[in-house]
């Protein structure tokens, strides 16, 4: 079975329900860490993985990162100060039909058949280039451990500990894979060169069933200073000049199909058409985020084209792409998760916690793990989506004030009890001593 890290499910070095501290593991001597995160774009994996580096303690961990370029999150990190080397990769393969030269940007899905058929094969050259690279940056570095963060550089990372022979740990943030890819993972995660499975939700352990042995279950956390409403200047309200006193839905994310936004806007249709004249005038929905220039269609402008289609296009905003949604989500009054997939652990849940939200969502993947249903918020578990429950929800909140207050501030407490990253970056230091060997065993002087 799955080691869970959890105040509800713990282990010999699991933080307790009493929020006691996570013994560390004593190193032979510093572990040399080479991370991978296998996107450059904005993003959960990349955010988390942020917060881990944060807090990681440098006498006991060398921090090296690999990028495949610029960016957002290089960006953060270099200004944040959370690596002591940073690479980039250009050879990484962030989609299979990207151009050779460049990320890849929607127009190019228009490329023709044979287009794409050369980019791959190139792309081909080029993964097994970044490979061979890599190795060489491992030898010449003398890392110790592969920290593999997110799916394409789980698999990046089970072929580097074969090529380099040292060991991998799996940051596994992902539920599901493609049919042809899932046989290549099962055997590389249960292969020798993979020495630890850490998983971010048990949904996620769910892919594990034939390796459970080396899976631990440890849930994304954030810096809790940094997410205290006292601290963060709201933005949102006034940016979209709402009235004063205007109650909102908000949400926050990548705009995909998967995420459920059109479920949202749907069920907001259906709420407003529930509200007298003087409510709808007092509620607003707002949405923060993008479709990804590597994704196809562009999912925002297709929601966008259904709230007009609703006639609700002025109770209903999508704001576009923040590179900082503090200021924004701390504007919500009630935070929604609106994931129609087994979603791992969506960030939004904790941050609009954090925020001190109540939060509505539905009842998928890893988001039941980190809320309390009926005292963080309300989990809809209609199947599959309840929009109507969805729209119930809505109403249910915009009529009940002393609701949203209590259950915001229950949330607010479970983040500070149980996903501080200070307490989380010491579990999955463990975790990296554990993989890279270089433990000192009980009895060692």
């Amino acid at each position: 079975m799955a080691f869970a890290d959890s105040a509800e499910s713990t282990s010999q070095v699991s933080q307790g329900a009493a929020g006691g501290p996570t013994p560390d593991l004593r190193a032979q001597r510093k572990v040399r860490v080479l991370f991978i995160n296998d996107t450059a774009r904005n993003g959960g994996p990349g955010r988390s993985l942020y917060y881990i580096l944060k807090f990681l303690d440098t006498d006991v961990i060398h921090r090296a990162v690999v990028l495949p370029r610029a960016g957002v999150i290089s960006e953060l990190y270099e200004a944040e100060k959370v690596t002591e080397e940073l690479f980039f990769e250009h050879h990484l393969v962030e989609n299979p039909i990207e151009p050779f030269a460049r990320a890849m940007e929607r127009d190019d899905f228009d490329a023709t058949t044979a287009r794409k058929a050369l980019r791959l094969l190139g792309n081909v050259y080029k993964g097994s280039s970044a490979i061979a690279r890599l190795t060489q940056l491992i030898k010449n570095g003398r890392y110790d451990l592969v920290y593999c963060n997110g799916t394409n550089a789980d698999f990046a990372g089970g072929a580097l500990a074969w090529t380099s022979g040292i060991p991998a740990l799996w940051h596994v943030r992902y539920t599901s894979l493609p049919g042809l890819a899932r046989p290549i993972h099962d055997r590389l995660a249960a292969s020798a060169g993979v020495a630890r499975i850490v998983c971010v939700s048990n949904a996620a352990a769910g892919l594990f069933p034939h390796c459970m042995e080396k899976v631990r279950v440890i849930h994304n956390a954030l810096d809790i200073d940094e997410f205290g409403a006292k601290s963060v200047s709201p933005v949102l309200k006034t940016e979209l000049g709402l009235p004063e006193g205007t109650l909102v839905f908000g949400s926050q994310g990548r705009i995909l199909p998967r995420k459920g936004y059109v479920e949202m806007v749907r069920a907001a249709g259906i709420a407003l058409s529930r509200m007298t004249d003087d409510e709808k005038k007092k509620v607003h929905f707002a949405v923060l985020g993008d479709t990804p220039q590597d994704m196809r269609p562009d999912h925002v402008e297709e929601c966008r084209a259904l709230t007009r289609e609703l006639g609700i296009d002025k109770s209903f905003t999508f704001t576009g792409f923040r590179k900082d949604v503090k200021p924004y989500v701390v504007d919500f009054d009630v935070a929604v998760v609106p994931s129609v997939y087994p979603d791992p652990l969506p960030r939004a849940v904790i941050e609009s916690m954090a925020l001190g939200k109540a939060v509505i969502a539905f009842d998928v993947g890893g988001v039941a793990e980190m809320m309390k249903d009926g005292a963080t918020g309300t989990l809809v578990r209609g199947v599959p989506p309840d929009v109507a429950g969805l729209a119930e929800q809505f109403l249910r909140y915009a009529r009940d004030p002393e609701l949203r207050d209590r259950q915001g501030k229950a949330g607010r407490k479970r983040i500070e009890e149980e996903y501080d990253a200070r307490r989380q970056a010491r579990r999955i230091q463990n975790e990296i001593v554990r993989a890279s060997g270089l433990e000192v065993r009980a009895g060692a002087s």
